[in-house]
């Protein structure tokens, strides 16, 4: 069974038409507890692959208010025990890379996900992801493919841009573009699933 988990209702409606046979759909709510809690859950109830969509802001320039990336890898960039034991920026105490590898279908460019509990447009959070190599950042992700990782469960993520750093600020982007985006995310979806 496939378990799409996405974070707000808005984006299940968009996932809603590509559902088949027993696929099941959770809708989360926004934050890395309640996706990992869902995607767990999920799991739990026999999930063989997480399927995350949904929207994220774009945190390279060049990108536009509706493109659509799949996701190679995702990283927690709120996570930080570097003054504890001197690992990187993101790097929890088991592991040794701070960046969960998500599957491809390679029907849309791949880019690196940064994932934090905050959505702000604060300089530090956004050089803090780009310091990972993330050019999209959302609040979900990287929870999601940390807890398949540890369940031995395939994660794919497709992302569809809703707001773009560099490009005013990137809360008011996303409140005006997030209907125009779902639209997008829900047509990528036509190749992805």
């Amino acid at each position: 069974m496939r378990a799409f988990v996405v974070a707000m209702e808005c984006e299940a409606e968009a996932v809603r038409p590509h559902l088949r046979g027993n696929d099941r759909l959770v809708v989360s709510g926004i934050g890395k507890v309640n996706a990992a809690a869902a995607a767990q859950k999920a799991i739990d109830e026999g999930a063989d692959e997480i399927l995350n969509c949904g929207v994220a802001g774009g945190l390279d320039a060049s990108m536009s208010v509706g493109d659509v990336y799949e996701i190679s890898q995702a990283v927690e960039y709120d996570f930080d025990l570097a003054d504890l034991n001197g690992t990187g920026l993101g790097v929890h105490d088991e592991r040794t890379t701070p960046y969960f590898d998500c599957r491809t279908a390679g029907t849309h460019p791949k880019r690196i996900l940064a994932t934090s509990d905050r959505f702000t447009n604060d300089v530090k959070d956004i050089n803090a992801a780009r310091s990972l190599g993330a050019t999209l950042r959302d609040m979900e992700g990287a929870a999601i493919a940390h807890v398949c990782e540890r369940n031995g469960v395939p994660c794919r993520m497709l992302k569809a841009v809703s707001d773009v750093c560099g490009k005013g600020k990137m809360t008011e982007q996303y409140k005006d573009n997030l209907a125009k985006t779902l639209v997008r995310l829900g047509t990528a979806l036509d190749l992805w699933v």
